[in-house]
């Protein structure tokens, strides 16, 4: 996953239309109810069966299910971004990132906010999970929250790599984000805290 490797195809600028409706209901769905049915068969599936086999089984299928739906269906209806990863001739990986050139009328910003927040929320979760089962020494479950960890974050850095480009333009964006972070906090704190000084 080297950054030379990579191909960044950026078809055009963002546009959202700012409408609060869902214009894809379908795919938000979906997008929800495959990661949210994979967290809760983690949780719950204790319930029902005592074989940790067949709920490894349950939960990894409901995992494989998101991650195919993010990474096909809801990332292009939902935000207009497309990621995959191809090996050349010569038998190297390449990643392709893809933007949709006209975004306007077919992203809303509320479909655009669930996709985000749910790729982030679940991933926090799934690592929450992994350190819980580490801490109470359940490492079969530990190893089942892994897989949720590695195949969300697999499509939450795909899609934002393919938002904000390759790792260079990445960490130009964080250091241009913490300089003017830093001009901004020096010019604050040399502001003076108390009133206008009156001279005689």
């Amino acid at each position: 996953m080297a950054a030379s490797n990579d191909t960044v195809l950026d078809f055009g600028e963002e546009e959202f239309d700012q409408a609060r409706v869902l214009k894809h209901p379908v795919a938000v769905g979906f997008h929800l109810a495959f990661r949210i049915g994979a967290l809760l068969a983690y949780f719950l599936c204790g319930w029902f069966s005592d074989s940790f086999i067949t709920n490894f089984v349950i939960v990894v299928i409901l995992l494989s299910m998101d991650f195919w739906t993010v990474k096909n269906i809801s990332g292009r209806l939902l935000v207009g971004l497309r990621w995959w990863n191809f090996v050349d001739e010569d038998g190297k990986s390449k990643w392709m990132f893809e933007s949709r050139k006209d975004r306007k009328g077919t992203v809303t910003a509320m479909e655009s906010r669930i996709f985000w927040l749910s790729l982030v929320i679940c991933q926090l979760l799934w690592i929450v999970l992994v350190l819980g089962a580490l801490l109470t020494l359940k490492f079969k479950w530990a190893m089942v929250s892994l897989i949720g960890v590695i195949m969300n974050g697999s499509n939450l850095v795909g899609y934002i790599r393919c938002k904000w480009g390759s790792t260079q333009k990445m960490s130009a964006l964080a250091k241009s984000f913490l300089t003017r972070q830093a001009i901004k906090s020096m010019f604050t704190s040399s502001k003076p805290s108390g009133g206008s000084v009156q001279q005689t």
